[in-house]
């Protein structure tokens, strides 16, 4: 899967949670979960579930703790599938 393909697939996930006031638009690599896109702590917890499923990984809490950003995650993600490899 390339780079652009697990942006769009991140972003999948996170606009599903994104509160009415924020539009799909408003996620880029640099959006602040929780400041930015005014994701709170349990739909987090949703889309770590979620981006577990959609690329058969495993985050972990201390893994959690450092997703403060979409291009956190993305990081997150790339580290974990390329542990899996």
């Amino acid at each position: 899967m390339r780079k652009e393909e697990r942006f769009r697939t991140l972003k999948n996930i996170v606009k599903v949670y994104l509160p009415e006031d924020v539009s799909e638009e408003a996620i880029e690599a640099e959006s602040n979960f929780t400041s930015e896109l005014n994701i709170n702590s349990a739909n987090l917890v949703d889309i770590v579930l979620d981006v577990e499923d959609a690329f058969h990984i495993k985050i972990e809490n201390d893994d959690m703790d450092q997703m403060k950003t979409v291009r956190d995650a993305l990081y997150i993600i790339d580290q974990k599938l390329l542990n899996k490899a």
